[in-house]
């Protein structure tokens, strides 16, 4: 299968909707990317319409386009009828005429093929050798059964789709032309790729709207008198039956669209529960009007059919059948990768997600997956991985988180904007002696600790870090860290009991405080006795001088 539709990495923000969207699960996901499985996916286009980052893009062939074009080969462009949905009054001589402005040599309605391929299926329910016939112009519900239901492949009509067959007409009455085919489908890239003899390239809508644009080329707006044909109604559910003239005896007439449906019908069909009908099958809902590729992404069910059904009428294009041989084309099976996991080995795979019992399997869908087995199978065949489990990571986080709120030594206490205590952990409880924290749960937080520092710092959105306080009520001295989380409507206040710190701090300063006294007292009780013994001393040199002094007087008198 040829490459249509690629991954814009940088984009892919792991939402999942791509898988909750793809009908067959064709995505895996590795490295936090989302990657589709070639051999799995049928081309819908689901996934690039659902994609919110637009991380999924069809291949642009543009360029190819407009290497034909200067080739000198003439160039015919087949334009599907859903065209008249896509271009708001604008009829196909008018396209033409701006296509021939981009240097097409011509442009013709891929209705014409469709009238070929209608006379095929009927010639095919005329020869009554067919039980269930279903329609093969749907290249996406082609893989679908190539791929997924291979069981129904003999039931599908191995004739050329509309695309193909409008192409060979268009060789088969321009020798040596190159033909490209404009539509709102992904899948039609796909299938011009792998049938590539016939469809020398394929634009969407949006890329034949981005040259016109780039080229200053406008549509004009005009329906055209040109004779009418039933085959235009091909893009809508139950189209393809409108045109056909089902006079083939015995056979029931069905239309189905959207992949869900038609899966539902192939399983029917697989198990022979349904006989003798023809069955239109459409991927799209609404079919081709519903397009991934029709402009805008545009999603206008009814405008759009009203558009369809009034630009068609009663009569047949004018078409030769096609030669022998060129009227079938092959529709092997496609090969999968269709590892299926034992019991045992989904139980394990479903025990690492964390679902150890039946309870446990929440089937949720957010993974994408519908079921968790489902998930599980996923997981062995290499498409999931274990993290895509939003419950399972939901759990883990708590638990992650509860373990660390809980075995911190600060206390933590959660408040909403009305100042009601949210959350409580076992620090904070025995912080402020509460027994079970139900006991605070939902009450005011001024039944446990004075709110003004939590009205302050809701008022003013700054909060305090590292504050000191004092709780008299509780005899306990924290520091408190209060934080306001605007995008998430809390109060988170972090409290760090530093009473034995706060205790040992009054313990050393009364200590300080008695030395200090200590040391005052001796350094006065030291300088009474140097007084006292100043004063001794003084007394004592006194009385020697008046004795040394009569000594010395006595000496001398004689």
């Amino acid at each position: 299968m040829s490459t249509c539709l690629q991954l814009k990495k940088s984009n892919c923000k792991n939402c999942y909707k791509c898988i909750r969207n793809c009908p067959v699960k064709s995505i895996r996901f590795s490295g936090n990317q989302a990657h589709i499985v070639d051999d799995e996916c049928i081309l819908c286009g689901g996934c690039f319409v659902v994609c919110p980052q637009n991380a999924k893009e069809i291949v642009d062939e543009t360029e190819k386009a407009k290497v034909l074009i200067q080739s000198g080969a003439p160039v015919v462009a087949s334009i599907a009828p859903s065209f008249i949905a896509n271009y708001d009054g604008v009829g196909i001589q008018s396209m033409r005429e701006a296509l021939k402005k981009l240097g097409f040599y011509d442009a013709e309605e891929t209705a014409v093929g469709a009238t070929i391929v209608k006379k095929l299926y009927e010639d095919m329910l005329l020869g009554g050798n067919r039980d269930v016939l279903v329609s093969s112009c749907c290249h996406s519900i082609n893989l679908l059964i190539q791929k997924h239901f291979p069981r129904a492949l003999p039931y599908l009509a191995d004739v050329v789709s509309p695309m193909q067959a409008h192409a060979l007409d268009i060789k088969r009455r321009y020798p040596g032309a190159k033909t490209v085919f404009v539509g709102p489908c992904v899948a039609k890239k796909d299938e011009a790729a792998y049938y590539g003899d016939i469809v020398d390239a394929v634009l969407t809508f949006e890329e034949l709207s981005r040259w016109l644009a780039a080229k200053g080329v406008k549509p004009r707006r005009a329906i055209d008198n040109e004779k009418k044909s039933k085959a235009r109604l091909f893009p809508t559910a139950g189209g393809i039956l409108k045109t056909m003239n089902r006079t083939a005896p015995g056979y029931t007439y069905l239309a189905i669209d959207g992949v869900e449906n038609c899966m539902n019908a192939l399983r029917d069909i697989e198990e022979g529960r349904l006989h003798k009908c023809f069955i239109e099958m459409s991927a799209c809902v609404g079919s081709c009007i519903g397009g991934p590729a029709m402009e805008n992404r545009r999603r206008f069910p009814i405008s759009d059919y009203i558009a369809v059904s009034s630009y068609a009428g009663a009569e047949d294009f004018d078409a030769s059948d096609l030669p022998e041989g060129r009227r079938e084309k092959a529709l092997p099976y496609i090969a999968r990768d269709s590892r299926i996991p034992s019991e045992k080995e989904v139980i394990e795979i479903l025990k690492r997600m964390g679902k150890t019992a039946l309870k446990d399997e929440l089937n949720c869908g957010s993974c994408g997956y519908n079921t968790c087995r489902e998930k599980a199978i996923a997981v062995y065949q290499g498409k999931a991985d274990f993290s895509m489990c939003l419950p399972f990571l939901k759990d883990k986080a708590e638990s992650f988180s509860d373990n660390i709120i809980n075995n911190t030594p600060n206390g933590i206490l959660v408040l909403n904007e009305n100042l009601e205590v949210q959350q409580i952990n076992r620090a904070a409880l025995r912080l402020m002696n509460i027994r079970f924290e139900s006991n605070v749960l939902g009450a005011p937080v001024v039944r446990i600790l004075d709110p003004d520092v939590f009205i302050k710092v809701r008022s003013n959105g700054r909060g305090v870090h590292d504050q000191r306080a004092y709780l008299a009520e509780y005899d306990k001295y924290v520091d408190q860290t209060i934080l306001y989380e605007k995008e998430y409507n809390i109060i988170i206040c972090i409290m760090r009991d530093v009473t034995n710190e706060e205790n040992e701090r009054e313990r050393k300063e009364e200590f300080a405080r008695q030395t200090v006294e200590t040391a005052d007292k001796v350094v006065e009780k030291q300088m009474r006795v140097v007084q006292e013994i100043a004063s001794l001393l003084g007394e004592t040199v006194a009385e020697t001088k008046i004795a040394l002094t009569k000594l010395k007087g006595t000496i001398l008198d004689e």
